[in-house]
């Protein structure tokens, strides 16, 4: 048996916990820099805001694919 065929199972969850750190960080800059924003200009608030919840829910959707996508694309 190799070392290939033992971590073969394993593939597919290392792959996402990889690829959700990028999403993450993109989530933390997403709201802190919107933070900032609303604390330097509150009268934008409606837009400011509007602005950070596109940014998420595009960059949690990034996430979602990622966890769905080895589902869709396991090998045979």
């Amino acid at each position: 048996m190799s070392v290939l065929a033992e971590v073969s199972g394993n593939v597919t969850a290392i792959g996402y916990g990889l690829a959700a750190i990028g999403p993450g960080i993109g989530v933390g800059i997403i709201f802190g820099q919107g933070v900032q924003a609303i604390a330097r200009q509150p009268e934008a608030y409606p837009l400011i805001r509007q602005n950070m919840l596109l940014g998420f829910v595009l960059t949690e959707a990034l996430a979602l694919l990622g966890l769905v996508a080895p589902f869709i694309f396991q090998a045979l």
